[in-house]
């Protein structure tokens, strides 16, 4: 029995799915479902759990090589809000695109991670290295 970690059985089997410059999307409650990728719905109600939240679950034993996230989501924020994801995000580097350009990365993932989050454009690409 696993007593640490990711405890959720199907991102731990996603998780272990993500190989070298694969990528892995965390998406708030209103981000579009892609039938195409493996899609694991965490989202419980409003904010329960945020990306944040999972990105921090995940970067503990997770090498990310470089972040995507819309620039959109600079615009749409405070700066405590976009703070709080530059720490996550920290010794990473960071590519801000529009959310169309954004949208286009998805169907190449190896599936996503749904979260509850209200936060404008919340949405986070993990390519891993």
């Amino acid at each position: 029995m696993l007593k640490s970690g990711i405890l959720n059985p199907q991102v731990n089997s996603l998780l272990s799915r993500v190989r070298h410059t694969n990528s892995l999307v965390i998406a708030d409650r209103g981000f579009p479902f892609w039938p195409e990728i493996e899609t694991v719905d965490l989202s419980l109600v409003d904010d329960i759990p945020r990306v944040l939240e999972v990105l921090h679950a995940i970067r503990r034993n997770f090498a990310v090589g470089r972040f995507f996230m819309a620039e959109e989501f600079r615009l749409r924020n405070t700066p405590v809000v976009v703070h709080q994801f530059d720490e996550a995000m920290a010794s990473v580097e960071v590519v801000y695109e529009s959310h169309a350009e954004f949208r286009k990365r998805v169907p190449h993932a190896i599936g996503l991670i749904r979260t509850g989050d209200t936060t404008d454009f919340a949405n986070v690409i993990l390519e891993s290295a």
